[in-house]
């Protein structure tokens, strides 16, 4: 799995590196490009996975995009946010039923949309994500 890829594909885009967490700590909020839903249920499998299905040309995507890199240390640890492309992730789309770009979805260790919302930025990504317990 490539961390913070999409540094390159998203200019502008930074992510603070990760420094390691204390045992009892969540490890910081992280960033990383959708490759296979297999590696969303890894992820989901550490902590809230939640794919954001985002467009280049959207105006609101790209004043998310602005948005984390600006505040990405106001994330909440533990979550990592699994960038998507709307246009080319049509399976992708389709498995979770996503109609419109700037959409989340968290997605469970089976690989199953445990929610799904529009909008709402770094403070969706702070109040939504259910942190599964076991």
């Amino acid at each position: 799995m490539q961390r913070r890829t999409f540094l390159k594909t998203v200019p502008g885009l930074l992510i603070g590196l990760s420094l390691p967490a204390l045992a009892s700590e969540r490890a910081p909020a992280d960033a990383v490009n959708y490759e296979s839903l297999e590696q969303v249920k890894s992820i989901a499998a550490r902590g809230p996975a939640i794919v954001y299905f985002h467009a280049e040309w959207c105006p609101v995507c790209q004043s998310a995009m602005l948005n984390y890199r600006a505040r990405w240390d106001e994330v909440q640890p533990g979550i990592t946010l699994i960038l998507a492309d709307y246009d080319r992730e049509t399976e992708l789309k389709a498995t979770f039923g996503v109609t419109y770009q700037n959409t989340y979805v968290q997605v469970g260790t089976d690989g199953k949309a445990l929610q799904i919302w529009n909008g709402g930025g770094i403070k969706a990504l702070n109040e939504k994500p259910i942190f599964e317990t076991n």
